[in-house]
């Protein structure tokens, strides 16, 4: 044997010795920081009324408030001294029990606007409330970070406002087969087919052609990534239930997206609210609940984030409908295997202190929740996508 070939092997024999301290080295980077996190944000839409889904049941102001539409204290679910849940969030309590749920309680922001479409595109954008942006905060992460239309899916026929970037967005879709299926119709092949350099030259015109291609290829890859998981948990037969069991089948199939958007609406009570909001918590809790089973069997719970906010809050008085007007602050759920703070993440509502229009005055600005998730959920650089630096919070390590 020649002496280069010999220490050529040398070499290679002696470093074996230590791979496999290397290998033990890489699975731990791995395990810790290599996995593929996804983030799910559930928005109930109308304007939840916190107080009321949290109840601080200690507190005689609420009593007093609301003397017809308050929650007893023999009807909820005690969870500490002085809060306790809905009785029809007890799914959420499970979780809770469990060390899944992180409340955070007073989020909104400064000067509130009480209208549903301004104050969804203010938590939809994350902008201040007299400043109006046309791309979402999820739609700026997609495009500078994910590079894919596919990586940002909602859960619907159109693309609302979060999803949407410069020059990309997200994919609105309920069912990835009817998503494939009318990107295959001779019309959309049409199209395509006569575009043109020309064309392309042309501002508006390149765009929609960009977003053709992009939607077509991303409905390939939903709908045949897809196919290979299909659900078999019983979820509530509701739109919503539907919309979260599709999701779970994006995740488990391991579609390589990596946001995902889901509302339920309804939440607007402004008359008749007790029974109503409680039918809805109901559908909500059960719905997170199987949807988490869902994740856990299939070991990508532990790399889920879900995020549940309503636009805001309602008013501490009730109204003379037997509901309850539009508010401020609110109650933000924060659900995974991965909480640094479990169970309530900070004070319950000062209902002494309230602001001019006597509502809950925020002591947590929701876009502070966006760039810790950001920061420390997905790795990436939160300003860039906030457009402004906000406090860190510690709900997630």
């Amino acid at each position: 044997m020649k002496r280069r070939d010999f220490l050529k092997q040398s070499t290679l024999a002696s470093s074996l010795f230590f791979v496999p301290n290397f290998v033990k080295a890489f699975e731990n980077i791995a395990k810790n920081s290599l996995g593929y996190k996804r983030l799910v944000i559930v928005q109930l839409s109308g304007g939840n009324d916190g107080l009321n889904s949290i109840i601080p049941y200690t507190n005689d102001i609420y009593y007093q408030k609301r003397p017809n539409l308050s929650i007893k204290k023999n009807n909820l679910i005690k969870a500490t001294d002085e809060l306790g849940f809905h009785s029809s969030l007890k799914p959420l309590k499970n979780l809770y029990d469990q060390g899944y749920l992180s409340i955070i309680n007073n989020v909104g922001y400064p000067n509130p606007n009480r209208s549903h479409f301004r104050s969804t595109d203010i938590w939809q954008t994350a902008s201040n409330a007299s400043e109006y942006l046309n791309t979402g905060w999820l739609g700026r992460y997609i495009e500078k970070h994910c590079k894919m239309p596919y990586s940002g899916i909602e859960l619907d026929d159109s693309l609302s406002l979060i999803m949407k970037g410069k020059t990309m967005n997200g994919i609105a879709t309920k069912n990835p087969r009817i998503l494939f299926g009318n990107a295959q119709t001779p019309y959309f092949k049409k199209v395509l087919n006569h575009q043109s350099d020309a064309h392309l030259s042309e501002h508006n015109l390149g765009y929609l052609y960009k977003t053709m291609i992009d939607a077509k290829s991303s409905a390939k890859y939903i709908y045949e990534t897809s196919k290979t998981f299909k659900s078999k948990l019983n979820y509530p037969k509701n739109p919503f239930g539907k919309q979260l069991k599709t999701t779970a089948e994006f995740i488990n199939s391991n579609l390589k997206s990596k946001v995902y958007y889901v509302s339920m609406g309804g939440y607007d009570t402004h008359a008749n609210q007790k029974n109503r909001q409680s039918t809805l918590l109901k559908t909500y809790s059960k719905s997170i609940e199987v949807f988490v089973d869902d994740l856990k069997q299939n070991n990508t719970f532990k790399d889920t984030l879900i995020v549940t906010f309503s636009e805001f809050g309602r008013r501490v008085q009730q109204n003379a409908a037997g509901g309850t007007d539009h508010g401020a602050a609110n109650n933000v759920f924060i659900i995974g295997e991965n909480l640094k703070t479990q169970g309530f993440y900070n004070e319950a509502p000062n209902l002494l202190k309230l602001d001019q229009n006597r509502d809950l005055v925020h002591s947590v600005d929701f876009r502070s929740i966006y760039a810790t998730i950001l920061d420390k959920w997905l790795h990436v650089d939160d300003v860039s996508i906030l457009n402004k630096s906000f406090s860190k919070l510690d709900f997630i390590s």
